[in-house]
């Protein structure tokens, strides 16, 4: 059982998303693998609060060569689609958690890698986002 102090400190981490901006920022670290470390971090949250301020997308790692890459992996044969099972679990793998549930394209189960790229791209900045607005 948890005591009071501590229940205040795990709603103040959820609150402030204390837990994913540090994810955010070690992923990036283990990604970029900067020669000084501290200065790349002091960076990341700058990019972070102007990114707060000017309404402008967060600093993340994935960009659109690398979701490109991901739309290539799920579709092989380059149909330019991608099932709605595919879709869903790519996302989920991406660390997306609250995306678009109707996508254009799902109907027919062939969700287009444009559709793909921006609904990811639009779950990344929201992930990305952990900031307090």
């Amino acid at each position: 059982m948890s005591t009071p102090r501590e229940e205040e400190a795990a709603e103040y981490l959820r609150n402030h998303k204390i837990v994913e901006l540090m994810n955010n920022l070690t992923s990036m670290l283990f990604f970029y693998r900067p020669e000084r470390p501290k200065e790349f971090l002091i960076s990341q949250l700058e990019q972070m609060k102007a990114s707060r301020d000017r309404a402008i997308d967060s600093p993340f790692l994935f960009d659109n060569s690398n979701l490109d890459a991901v739309a290539g992996i799920l579709d092989p044969a380059n149909q330019g689609h991608i099932t709605y099972a595919q879709y869903k679990e790519a996302l989920k793998i991406l660390g997306i958690k609250n995306f678009n549930e109707l996508p254009e394209g799902l109907e027919s189960d062939r969700i287009s890698h444009e559709t793909f790229k921006r609904e990811a791209k639009e779950g990344l900045v929201r992930s990305a986002a952990t900031f307090q607005t």
